[in-house]
């Protein structure tokens, strides 16, 4: 557990907790806590059992907020993309009048990204923390979009010029985490929108329209998602259009393949017939000219399905 105290984004350490139970004259406290943490922060901050049970639990946290007393309770979710899987993270954040906790299971990469930004606007109030904050986890979904779209796109370019079986699996692999994803975006996108529009005193009036741009983007987030749910059925659909069009080639091919031997076959089944007095059957020249009459009749036939496109 960190505790830091925070006034014009500079950083102090806080060695005693119980220190942060009051007020400071200028700024607030920033407590970056582990799960383990919350029995010793619970009783301090009266943090709600419902709350800190959430935290706690095993199952996929929703996003959230809940509203109590002394503090309010609210849960986004942070993503990361890796190795062509999609992970959310659970962000955590109690929030007081001076103080704000954030409860991570693993580390979250907006909070190391955050300091410099605190630092840069000069923060001194927790409720301006926790704005900028959700504003860089909304701000990571529009990152991770841009690695999703163009993976689509190699997809479908490796489809359009060598489809293979595994292609579908990518696919369907791609398609689950997305879908598993735009049931994540909806609630997310209300807990925003209640931050936007709820009166909360919590959180300062000026401070809370922005909020609204906030919400915008995670709209536009979950619009985003909707796009690639709609290009996965394409790529869906090119994969099934491009493996019949290969079945049909082959088959074409086969198709060209038969017809060519086919009056080949029914010349050398004549010869095979074994008549005593069958014409040129002893002649000297009549194998070389059955032959060539074969390998003519094919060349002819081959070329003239190469004219017409159909091999």
């Amino acid at each position: 557990m960190k505790v830091r105290h925070v006034n014009a984004g500079a950083f102090t350490p806080v060695e005693n907790i119980t220190d942060t139970l009051v007020a400071p004259e200028e700024g607030f406290y920033w407590i970056d806590a582990d799960l383990e943490d919350l029995i010793e922060l619970q009783p301090l901050f009266m943090l709600h059992d419902l709350a800190v049970e959430d935290c706690l639990s095993e199952e996929e946290q929703r996003p959230k907020i809940e509203i109590y007393e002394s503090h309010y309770f609210i849960v986004v979710n942070s993503i990361r993309f890796d190795n062509e899987e999609i992970f959310l993270r659970a962000l955590n954040i109690f929030l007081g009048r001076h103080y704000i906790i954030t409860v991570t299971k693993q580390k979250i990469n907006e909070l190391r990204v955050l300091k410099p930004i605190l630092w840069e606007e000069e923060v001194s109030r927790a409720d301006k923390f926790m704005y900028l904050l959700i504003d860089l986890v909304v701000d990571n979904y529009f990152a991770v979009g841009d690695r999703i779209e163009d993976q689509i796109e190699l997809l479908e370019e490796n489809i359009l010029m060598h489809t293979k079986k595994s292609h579908l699996n990518e696919i369907i692999g791609l398609r689950g985490e997305i879908l598993w994803l735009k049931r994540v975006l909806g609630p997310q996108r209300e807990v925003i929108n209640t931050l936007n529009k709820k009166d909360l005193r919590l959180i300062d009036d000026q401070l809370q329209k922005y909020f609204s741009d906030v919400y915008e983007n995670a709209v536009k987030v979950s619009e985003m998602f909707d796009t690639f749910r709609d290009l996965m059925g394409n790529l869906r659909e090119a994969y099934q259009s491009s493996i019949s069009n290969r079945a049909n080639e082959i088959m074409r091919v086969f198709t060209a393949i038969t017809t060519i031997f086919m009056p080949l076959t029914v010349i050398t089944g004549i010869y095979g017939m074994n008549f005593e007095d069958m014409p040129e059957l002893h002649w000297r020249f009549g194998y070389p000219l059955v032959i060539g009459i074969m390998i003519t009749l094919g060349l002819t036939m081959f070329f003239t399905f190469r004219k017409k496109d159909w091999i």
